[in-house]
């Protein structure tokens, strides 16, 4: 059946800001306590989702989740009013704020794991909600996560949301930043590649500096939720050198589309086997793989490279969409341009400014989520979250009027911030017609 990609964006959220939450995310480490600009984090992310919208890609828009996370403060025992108890933890425990309010679920390449229809063994688009419990900021993003997915993929005769996984460190589950889903036309049965850090079943070699956020049991898992068919599952652990390195999900190291695997020639422990695997698997598999002596790794995470969209045009071809770090990188550019010249499917490269993101540790590739969808599901799909002239035109309107052009930590104090956060996300999900998804709204 003919089906074809639809990228969903997370919009960035009102409280983005630097605080270098994230260890083994070396940008996010390296820009911590910068001042943040939220209302361009926003635009920039607002411009490239029109930008691909009219070229012909369907687009779609996830929203923000509410920061600061006063119910998370309270899980942890602080009391009284809401204004209170951001008054004493931004007192007594800075960080802490820092934490519930990261805007981080801007990268909903990592709110869960997408098996489409003809995929799965019960003919339904399949999500998997994403526990993500290898850090603090991050971990309580999955109840409103699945909210979200649930008020945008609502049609049951369609769609199946699951849960997030046990949060426990045996199931650590990252979401789409680690799988790939390669084959011929969107449509038909594609092999599935889940890509972990590390097995929690049996000691194997594993990063000695940064942790391995995904496990091989989370996998497994999240194959089994999404009901995909059992002979299109490739289960590969990622190269510990490289998460050592900063590659802490496996689209900071490779990105994948139809029956290309763009990648780095460390990215996998073993990476031939795996290209034997996929060339039985994949008609006309190619791998595009990128040597160290062209592009490092630390070049590669240094610039995103691999944090790129990979996009099928009318014609077959292929456009990367990269953020500017890689044009900005002599060495990295130049190898692109080898890429373009070369027989490939790759015939174009488009650049986009997402510095903002970018400077907290994501990119193109980390600011979207995958759904392959057939006509009728498209159809199925929430119309309210999709980008248009007159959805691009509210969303800037809605920015303007509610985000602030800088933030800092000591900003996240004010009450007021939360005030405006919870009234703007009330307008939102009037604006994207979600219903009822945030904590505050119940």
């Amino acid at each position: 059946m003919k089906a074809r990609e639809v990228n969903f964006d997370g919009l960035v959220g009102l409280t983005h800001h630097y605080a270098g939450l994230s260890f083994g995310n070396e940008a996010s480490t390296k820009h911590q306590f910068r001042v943040s600009n939220p209302k361009l984090a926003a635009k920039q992310g607002l411009l490239k989702m029109k930008a691909l919208a009219d070229a012909g890609f369907a687009q779609g828009v996830i929203p923000p989740q509410e920061r600061p996370n006063v119910p998370l403060l309270r899980q942890l025992g602080f009391s009284g009013t809401d204004a209170q108890v951001i008054e004493r933890v931004a007192k007594d425990a800075p960080q802490l704020l820092s934490a519930v309010s990261s805007a981080s679920s801007m990268w909903v390449a990592n709110a869960a794991t997408v098996c489409p229809s003809a995929d799965s063994l019960d003919g339904k688009v399949h999500f998997s909600v994403a526990n993500l419990n290898n850090k603090f900021h991050r971990a309580s993003e999955a109840p409103t996560t699945e909210n979200t997915l649930r008020a945008i993929f609502r049609n049951e005769q369609y769609f199946s949301v699951h849960g997030a996984l046990p949060q426990v460190a045996m199931f650590g589950d990252e979401g789409a930043a680690n799988h790939n889903r390669l084959g011929g036309a969107y449509g038909e049965p594609s092999t599935q590649l889940f890509v972990y850090g590390r097995e929690e079943a049996k000691a194997g070699l594993v990063p000695a500096r940064y942790p391995a956020r995904q496990t091989l049991e989370a996998s497994q898992a999240v194959a089994r939720l999404n009901q995909v068919k059992p002979d299109l599952l490739v289960f590969a652990q990622q190269n510990p050198m490289v998460i050592d390195q900063g590659v802490f999900h496996n689209d900071v190291i490779a990105v994948s589309n139809r029956q290309v695997l763009f990648c780095h020639e460390q990215a996998f422990l073993h990476q031939h086997a795996l290209y034997e695997q996929l060339r039985e698997r994949v008609p006309g598999f190619t791998a595009i793989e990128v040597p160290a002596d062209k592009v490092s790794v630390a070049d590669a995470v240094g610039t995103y490279l691999f944090n790129s969209q990979l996009l099928s045009r009318e014609d077959g071809s292929m456009t990367l969409i990269l953020p500017e770090e890689s044009r900005q990188h002599a060495g990295v550019w130049r190898y692109l341009n080898e890429v373009l010249a070369a027989d490939n499917p790759i015939s174009d490269l488009q650049v986009f400014d997402l510095r903002e993101s970018m400077a907290n540790g994501g990119g193109p590739a980390c600011l979207r989520l995958r759904v392959v969808l057939n006509d009728a599901e498209l159809k199925a799909v929430n119309p309210a979250v999709m980008m248009n002239d007159k959805l691009f035109i509210t969303l800037n309107n809605w920015v303007d009027r509610w985000y602030r052009d800088q933030l800092t930590q000591a900003d996240l104090a004010d009450p007021q911030l939360l005030r405006e956060g919870r009234e703007a996300l009330d307008e939102l999900t009037r604006i994207l017609d979600l219903g009822f998804v945030y904590p505050f709204q119940h």
